[in-house]
């Protein structure tokens, strides 16, 4: 008989502050090492080949991160299913789900790295890529779309570990990767003058070992996280967990593929105003990801700590553990708008010296600081969206935050006022609100003590 100690967390009972925090720091820090595991393409290549390297690796990961749509939602809703498994006390299940999900998405990444290596071409010239910078840019793109099963593996793994409460060991596996890709991106980029094909070398060698290195771990502890999982279940995909997981997973992935669509739709028009706008549209999407930092932590995190107490049927901890999301979100959120405030010039001076660049730059301080609340406020709720798993209510958050208000509200600034980038950069950060309004009315109405995703 196994004695291993089993390292699946119960958040039903105790602190919830304690728990919030315990559980989310790690995630903070892994977001954290992956901002800055992208950045760091965007620093050398900006420092390196200039506005037209930093155009390059901008347009190229914003038709690369299209793809990742399914990898996002599906493995989010795994870990909420996952979650709700040790809520409810049905651990017996989960290795046989974990090898259902693992099967089908990794199916998806191959089914996906064909279709977006056929169709890059047609992506670059939708997404009015500037000449200057389109063959890096097709360099990046295809590299990184060679890569995608990596980043749908480490997806997948991470996803497991949090719904099982553990985000140190994510942490640990994506610490090495971030330090690997600066050593790989100093290497390929400066060293072999390799260009924006480099940078993404670097990322996906980096990408590839972390989530090797993390699945080894999960494997070797499998006992601990009660993971009974035979070969056969990765191929033999049980239909009713794959059904739970389609229709929680499909809503996420929508979710996801909106907002990504949404963006590129945006960033299409604002590369058609010339390099310099492109390259700082780079800049901006990576001051967005800082945005998201604290509130991406606390939505994963709240979604596990949520789903367990929903599974379980202590509501009253559900109300609680919202009002502590909103105090840590909304007050970092006040933090980043300060620091950017009293120091424009060295924050956007990491990434570039171009005059241009920089004078486009300062006027993006006040959409910064909507990103920055959006993102804050959209964590409370997303957290028992997600949490809940009600698939209606995201499918609605997907359609309306993802498209309908994002688009168009861009349209409306930016062609309609005619703000120009400003305007279409203003339209994304307000649409960013919308999951709060919509979670509010989902609160209020009770609906979220209903739901139950735990398996007859």
């Amino acid at each position: 008989m196994s004695t291993a100690k089993s390292k699946i967390k119960d958040f039903t009972q105790g602190s919830i502050a304690s728990q919030l925090i315990t559980f989310a720091f790690p995630l903070f820090l892994s977001n954290l090492l992956q901002v800055v595991y992208n950045m760091v393409d965007m620093i050398v290549v900006g420092n390196v080949l200039g506005k037209e390297g930093l155009s390059a690796v901008s347009v190229g990961g914003d038709v690369t991160n299209l793809l990742t749509f399914i990898s996002m939602g599906f493995a989010s809703a795994g870990q909420v299913l996952i979650a709700r498994f040790i809520g409810g006390r049905q651990e017996e299940k989960i290795g046989k789900f974990v090898g259902t999900m693992c099967g089908f998405l990794f199916s998806c990444a191959l089914i996906l790295t064909v279709l977006g290596l056929f169709f890059q071409p047609a992506m670059l010239q939708l997404m009015n890529t500037p000449p200057e910078s389109l063959e890096g840019a097709q360099h990046y793109a295809t590299v990184c779309m060679a890569g995608l099963v990596f980043i749908y593996g480490y997806n997948i793994v991470s996803a497991i570990l949090r719904g099982m409460g553990d985000s140190r060991h994510p942490f640990i596996f994506i610490s090495l990767a971030a330090v690997m890709n600066l050593v790989l991106d100093i290497v390929f980029v400066i060293g072999f003058k390799m260009g924006a094909g480099g940078a993404a070398l670097a990322t996906v060698i980096s990408q590839g070992t972390s989530f090797f290195l993390c699945a080894h771990f999960l494997i070797r502890h499998r006992e601990a996280y009660k993971l009974n999982i035979r070969p056969r279940d990765f191929v033999r995909w049980d239909q009713g967990m794959l059904l739970s997981l389609i229709k929680l997973g499909v809503p996420m992935a929508i979710k996801s593929a909106s907002i990504m669509v949404s963006k590129l739709f945006v960033n299409s028009f604002i590369n058609a105003y010339g390099v310099a706008v492109s390259a700082f549209a780079g800049i901006a999407a990576k001051l967005a990801s800082v945005s998201m930092l604290v509130s991406n932590a606390m939505n994963t995190a709240g979604s596990t700590v949520v789903g367990q107490n929903l599974a379980a049927g202590r509501f009253d901890r559900v109300k609680k553990i919202l009002l502590h999301i909103a105090w840590i979100t909304l007050s970092m959120a006040s933090l980043f708008s300060l620091v950017l405030a009293l120091f424009p010039e060295k924050v956007f001076g990491i990434f570039t010296a171009d005059a241009a660049v920089m004078q486009i730059a300062r006027g993006y301080i006040p959409i910064a600081v909507l990103l920055f609340f959006g993102a804050a406020m959209r964590a409370i709720m997303n957290a028992l969206i997600n949490g809940s798993g009600h698939t209606k209510i995201n499918f609605a958050t997907a359609i309306l935050d993802g498209i309908v208000m994002r688009i168009g509200l861009a349209v409306l600034f930016g062609l309609v006022m005619h703000m120009e980038y400003t305007g279409f950069w203003l339209g994304d950060a307000l649409a960013g609100f919308t999951p709060f309004f919509i979670g509010l009315v989902f609160y209020l109405t009770g609906t979220w003590k209903k739901q139950s995703l735990r398996e007859k």
